[in-house]
């Protein structure tokens, strides 16, 4: 069986990812390790990891036994982390080792961090002691951290160097830089960043130009403590390729590249969208059990919160019974409103991430989502007024019904901002939590607020 020739049962319209992957499915079940070991080979690693993720993951687990343990370095760090932590597990310990010496620090870093102590010292004594001190050096700062996302490879010059003594370093040590860099930091006797010189500087420079004299200044302040949030928004702030990373005495100690960045910018995101929802990611490695213990905590958060809802709508009981329209519209009155403040709570949370809201910008959100919530709470009261008009011929439940629709959207609208702006001021996470109580405080206010209205009015 040739990967790049779909078998005579495969349909011939079948995408060529789809014919790959059930060439792979058959060559598992054959234990043709051979053939896998060819096809993955011949992929881009990204491609590979993709087309691995795609299978269950006990064929996963097979595969990784049929090779042996051996899988490559390129496609071993481009598997989602479940996967990583599955094949590493798998693989024997020798075999772990020669990985670690064919990546990068950072990434190195990654793998180690994920396997039990007592194994990690294994791995490491197999390693050369100045890349076990290397290795232990970047375990040593906490997780999310410029420290654990750092490589320590990297390149430096004093800045007296001219561009030709540069140039000519670099050539003479090419083994020892990193495998993809885009620039070159100018030092001070102390190891200090100075500035940064790119290569598309020094290619262009005469040979004798100091590097003193064409340096750049420093866009970015990353320290090794630096938060990875605070590390990418200071990449997406300047436009970065790449930044140095100082110690805590200001000397150089490595730096950070754009492709690290992206995949912070993704995981942050996607944590902040999960964390809106109450829920964790379900990878292919988890199962049921795994997935319902993730979220039955949250569902019994809201079985609490709803009980308390209930509880407001019990007080107004004797109301709901003399109309009985009231209990027609109050699911009606609680929707819009909880959908106004989910839209305002997930626009307030990305601008926290996004770092939009600092200073006057606070005061002016709070004063938009307040105009906003008022204004659409008038433009929905009207027309729900006289849909409840049209419907029940009562002029006073249009009224009340209103009434209650303005100031649920307008608590909404407040609640969605000041809640996240709180939970930021405390130190918590803006996204965690806050649906739960945005959503539960509005159905409070919703129904407190039709419920005692037409208790006031229509009784």
């Amino acid at each position: 069986m040739d990967p790049t020739t779909p078998p005579s049962n495969t349909p011939d319209n079948a995408k060529p990812e789809n014919r790959l992957l059930r060439d792979l499915t058959d060559a598992i079940e054959e234990r043709d390790d051979c053939w896998i070991a060819r096809a993955l080979n011949r992929q881009h690693p990204a491609d590979a990891a993709d087309l691995l993720e795609m299978l269950s993951y006990d064929s996963f687990e097979k595969v990784v036994s049929l090779l042996g343990g051996h899988l490559s370095s390129e496609i071993l760090i481009e598997l989602r982390d479940e996967y990583r932590e599955g094949a590493v597990e798998a693989m024997p310990d020798a075999a772990v080792a020669s990985v670690l010496d064919e990546l990068d620090s950072d990434d190195a870093t990654a793998i180690l961090e994920d396997i039990e102590d007592n194994r990690r010292e294994r791995i490491l004594d197999e390693l050369e002691p100045g890349d076990r001190a290397q290795y232990k050096q970047g375990l040593s700062f906490d997780e999310e951290t410029a420290g654990r996302l750092m490589q320590r490879e990297f390149v430096a010059a004093p800045e007296f160097w001219t561009v030709g003594h540069a140039i000519d370093h670099a050539r003479d040590r090419a083994d020892e830089l990193p495998e993809i860099f885009y620039e070159i930091y100018v030092t001070d006797p102390a190891f200090r960043p100075l500035g940064v010189v790119t290569l598309s500087m020094l290619l262009r420079a005469p040979r004798e130009t100091k590097l003193s004299e064409m340096m750049l200044p420093l866009m970015s302040d990353i320290s090794t403590g630096m938060d990875q949030e605070e590390v990418a928004y200071q990449f997406q702030k300047y436009s970065l390729a790449s930044a140095p990373v100082k110690d805590g005495a200001g000397r150089l100690v490595g730096m950070i590249t754009v492709d690290d960045m992206v995949d912070v910018i993704q995981d942050e995101n996607t944590e902040d969208f999960l964390a809106l929802s109450n829920v964790s990611s379900a990878d292919g490695s988890h199962s049921v059990f795994d997935t319902i213990k993730a979220r039955a905590p949250w569902l019994g958060i809201n079985l609490f919160t709803a009980f308390i809802v209930s509880g407001v709508i019990a007080l107004f009981d004797n109301v709901i019974a003399a109309l009985v329209p009231l209990a027609i519209l109050m699911p009606m009155i609680s929707a819009l409103g909880g959908n106004a403040g989910s839209q305002t709570l997930a626009v307030a949370v990305r601008a926290i991430a996004e770092r939009e809201m600092e200073g006057p910008a606070v005061r002016r959100a709070i004063m938009r989502e307040l105009l906003t919530g008022i204004c659409n709470g008038a433009i929905f009261a009207v027309a729900v007024a006289l849909m409840v008009f049209v419907w029940f011929r009562d002029p006073g439940l249009s009224l009340v019904a209103a009434s209650a629709l303005i100031a649920t959207f307008t608590w909404a609208c407040l609640l969605g901002i000041l809640l996240p702006l709180g939970l930021k001021r405390l130190g918590a996470d803006p996204a965690v939590a806050s649906s739960v109580f945005v959503l539960t405080l509005t159905d409070i206010v919703a129904f407190f607020s039709f419920l005692g209205l037409a208790a006031l009015f229509l009784l």
